[in-house]
């Protein structure tokens, strides 16, 4: 026989998230609607948070990769 603790908490979590997201998509929705359209500053703002973001990316990988080569690991192709 299952445990019904699963069962509970998994619908639980489920219900919970879809009502936040629900939400946070209705808020962000009206916040929109109460600016005025200004999508160059919106294409600016997204573009510099894909910049930082592959910038990011990149450090990050360059550190694991040093990292790794510090510690002795082989990083060579087959």
């Amino acid at each position: 026989m299952m445990d019904w603790t699963p069962i509970v908490f998994v619908t639980f979590k489920v219900l919970v998230l879809g009502i936040g997201m629900f939400y946070a998509i209705k808020w962000h929705y009206d916040q929109g609607k109460k600016k005025e359209n200004n999508t160059g500053a919106v294409l600016r703002a997204s573009g510099k948070v894909a910049a930082v973001f592959v910038l990011s990316l990149l450090v990050l990988g360059l550190l694991t990769f040093d990292l790794a080569q510090a510690l002795g690991l082989d990083l060579s192709l087959p």
